[in-house]
């Protein structure tokens, strides 16, 4: 947390991104009946070559749901749990019991990146509002596998124009209790800029192409 408050840009980020952790948080509340919120853990700015191990996602099996938005103004996002907390949530969500031994159904996979949607749209939609450019993820989609491998997919356009990345994460809690969920938010350079202007009141000289 403390580039956030050293950093300027990070600051400045770190308002925008508090702002759509609210409106994740509220959407996530609504969702489970009041059980999960969130809250928003940092903004950093990491080496590329370092931020796996930096935001602790070695060489564990994780579960996953993964949304990507396309384009140049795109990023990625990635819910993180491991096992026994993915079925936690999806067992909270379904009203039964964990199954912790089971195959992963697709009832149980279908709340789970049902979740990823929803948090997805209200990040998105809080950062549309602020840069006046629709942002629009693709379906989320389930995935188990280690973390490292996942976030280094994530990373490959951002490493095509600079050797470090911008990364949100937002934690979740149940009952005032922290849980070891995690949504990482990976924005691209030409996204990053966005905000950075939006937030400083400057215009956006970009051509425009239209949404997709």
């Amino acid at each position: 947390m403390h580039a956030c408050i050293e950093d300027p840009k990070l600051a400045v980020l770190h308002q925008l991104f508090a702002s759509a952790t609210h409106d994740a948080s509220a959407a996530m509340c609504r969702w489970t009946d009041g059980l999960i919120t969130l809250t928003l853990d940092e903004v950093r700015e990491l080496p590329l070559a370092a931020a796996a191990e930096e935001l602790g996602l070695g060489d564990d099996l994780l579960t996953m749901v993964v949304l990507s938005l396309q384009g140049e103004v795109g990023g990625e996002m990635i819910l993180t749990f491991d096992n026994d907390n993915g079925r936690q949530l999806v067992a909270a969500l379904l009203g039964r019991p964990a199954n912790e031994d089971a195959p992963w159904s697709d009832l149980e996979k279908s709340a789970l990146t049902e979740t990823g949607n929803i948090l997805g749209c209200a990040y998105m939609n809080a950062v549309t509002r602020l840069i006046h450019h629709e942002l629009v993820p693709s379906a989320p989609y389930f995935i188990q596998d280690y973390g490292a491998s996942v976030l280094q997919q994530a990373l490959m356009v951002q490493a095509m124009t600079s050797d470090r990345v911008l990364v949100c994460r937002t934690g979740f809690h149940r009952s005032g209790e922290e849980l070891n969920w995690r949504v990482l938010f990976v924005p691209t350079e030409a996204l990053r800029d966005a905000m950075e202007r939006a937030l400083h009141g400057r215009p956006d000289t970009r051509p425009h192409h239209g949404s997709s």
